[in-house]
């Protein structure tokens, strides 16, 4: 859980920063000089300045000024001057801005013990315990980049059974066999192919990749392609209303080629990064109305709160679905000496809904389709 900082002073030297950046910056990163979009005239290496995220991207590169809407990501130490960011020179990398005074006291773990952990949010690590992998199963990642919730899938099985991971992203697939290999993990075999396709329909098992024959795994992740309403931080709104409603259709096509996959007694867990009612719970009331061999199951752990009304679901039905809305949290003008005296059961509980909004639901299959 972070807290905003108050009472830094802004600096006359100034440097714009993309959205992207900016949010990069939010979760505890340094400036990399990629990400700076204008500086101040004279702005020079060892200089003290206030960095600003350009959420419209309206500023221009190179722009020795900017007037548009910004926001305040706090102060830090130029490591390069204006002259050498903007120099018309092949791209520069490496770090350009050394954060001293984040508006955000978040830690960076940048390479902190990277063959030992795996950074993730919370509830992307609560969805791969509900799923509660067992050591000589048969798992599949349906859409598994970039390998979080493979790798801890595979963590938890203590790396015997068989993990596979599907995404039809060549560059994203590399990245989870760089994540399986960094961490020492050999269950896992990662696949570029779509899974809208991963059912083999000829009946012919002839190898051991995908597309599989139905009925194949004892548990199924399928973390769906959505809107990423959920994520945080995320100072730049992109989202077409077309391609918001484009999301649904997909899911379904997934959740269907997974039901499928699935053995008889197998887990399936639908989880998504988004908010809306239509990626989450709409899709469980479709899900069970679609596949009467599905049952909805109640999840363990139970971190999230239950799930939102407007689907017909029942109440009953509500509470076994783990959604976690950081919305509900009253936490964004709070000031950290405020809570010195806070209950530490309190902090852990602010602490825990204080995360990405994220969707949870637990199926298991009761009989072949």
């Amino acid at each position: 859980m972070n807290f905003k900082r108050k009472n830094i002073k802004k600096q006359q030297c100034e440097a714009i920063v993309g959205a992207q950046c900016g949010n990069a910056v939010l979760r505890g990163a340094h400036v990399y000089a990629p990400g700076i979009v204008s500086a101040s005239k004279f702005m020079k290496a060892g200089d003290v300045i206030s960095v600003y995220s350009d959420i419209k991207g309206k500023c221009k590169k190179g722009a020795k000024e900017f007037d548009g809407t910004k926001v305040f990501l706090g102060n830090g130490i130029s490591k390069l001057s204006r002259k050498e960011i903007f120099n018309g020179l092949p791209e520069l990398k490496g770090m350009g801005i050394r954060m001293t005074e984040p508006v955000y006291l978040s830690p960076s773990f940048d390479n902190v013990l990277p063959r030992y952990l795996f950074l993730q949010n919370l509830p992307s690590a609560v969805v791969t315990h509900v799923l509660n992998p067992q050591p000589g199963e048969k798992i599949l990642d349906l859409c598994a980049a970039p390998g979080g919730k493979t790798t801890h899938i595979a963590a938890l099985m203590h790396d015997q059974g068989e993990v596979i991971a599907l995404d039809k992203i060549f560059n994203k697939v590399e990245k989870i066999q760089q994540n399986a290999s960094l961490l020492g993990l050999n269950s896992i075999r990662a696949f570029c192919f779509d899974g809208t396709k991963a059912v083999k329909l000829d009946m012919v098992d002839t190898e051991e990749e995908p597309p599989f024959l139905p009925e194949t795994f004892d548990r199924i992740l399928l973390d769906a392609p959505c809107s990423g309403m959920g994520q945080r931080p995320n100072m730049a709104c992109t989202w077409s209303l077309k391609e918001v409603t484009s999301y649904q259709p997909l899911q379904r096509k997934l959740f269907t080629v997974a039901v499928q996959l699935l053995k008889p007694g197998g887990v399936l867990v639908y989880s998504t990064c988004t908010i809306t009612l239509a990626e989450n719970e709409e899709q469980v009331a479709w899900a069970l109305t679609k596949f009467p061999c599905l049952q909805l199951q109640p999840q363990e752990p139970q971190i999230g709160g239950e799930g939102m009304r407007g689907a017909g679901l029942s109440c009953e039905q509500l509470k076994q679905l783990q959604r976690f809305d950081p919305s509900a949290v009253p936490l964004p003008d709070t000031d950290v000496d405020s809570l010195r005296e806070t209950r530490r059961e309190d902090m852990l509980r602010l602490a825990n809904k204080d995360s990405i909004g994220f969707f949870i639901a637990k199926f298991v299959k009761c009989k072949s389709t």
